[in-house]
């Protein structure tokens, strides 16, 4: 069989792109009315989304962190009753994280109730509130599992107490929270009697962090570890 000269192949290329533009002349005329409707719905949920942050969320936001600055002083204060329940004037942070949920301040509500919880010795309605708090990719996300894991350990639950602490250093590596997290996993470890585990998070707090409080200690504690293993 004789090659097809360039010019045929050529003339062939120009009729199939035509025969495409043909066809989809002819799908966008017969689903119009289909098309501009899916058009106006996409349009209509940017809008929507737009006018929802702009103005509802915004001045919702503005409105809950108003409410939130009396209960974190109480908060600082070791106000914790006050702080969770409010004054009478200002809101507490369990109404706050109930009312303005779809804020950043409700969220963050969650997370202060829990600690207040810790402190007051009621630890597992403080790992409920924590649990609730989403702080994934933050610094303050690491400190909230480390809290639970604190309420676990509180509770006796020393292996769901590691799992979270394993969970904060994992959640955040930095100079300041990983060390400590590093250490508490230790100590849980050794307290579940797996005095290897421990001596390797102890040893991770010696190497990578030697000039935090944790790591001056590592050394101590990996000497009482290593004792156990005998």
């Amino acid at each position: 069989m004789a090659k097809k000269s360039k010019e045929a192949e050529k003339d062939e290329v120009i009729v199939d792109v035509e025969e495409v533009y043909s066809k989809t002349e002819d799908f966008i005329n017969t689903n119009q009315n289909a098309i501009i409707g899916a058009i106006g719905v996409i349009v209509a949920v940017i809008v929507g989304f737009y006018a929802y942050n702009k103005v509802y969320l915004g001045p919702l936001e503005e409105e809950a962190h108003g409410q939130m600055f009396m209960a974190e002083q109480y908060f600082q204060k070791d106000s914790f009753e006050l702080a969770l329940n409010g004054d009478g004037n200002y809101l507490g942070f369990l109404d706050i994280a109930d009312e303005y949920g779809s804020t950043s301040a409700g969220n963050l509500a969650h997370y202060y109730a829990g600690v207040c919880y810790l402190r007051t010795g009621d630890y597992e309605t403080a790992i409920e509130e924590l649990n609730d708090f989403n702080g994934a990719g933050e610094m303050l996300g690491a400190v909230a599992l480390g809290a639970t894991g604190d309420a676990y350990m509180e509770l006796g639950e020393v292996a769901e107490a590691l799992n979270y602490y394993e969970k904060a250093v994992a959640a955040s590596e930095n100079d300041f929270t990983t060390p400590v997290y590093l250490q508490k996993a230790g100590f849980a470890a050794e307290k579940g009697g797996n005095f290897d585990k421990a001596i390797d998070y102890y040893t991770q707090v010696k190497e990578n962090f030697p000039t935090s409080n944790e790591g001056r200690n590592a050394e101590k504690f990996i000497a009482r570890a290593e004792a156990n293993l005998n």
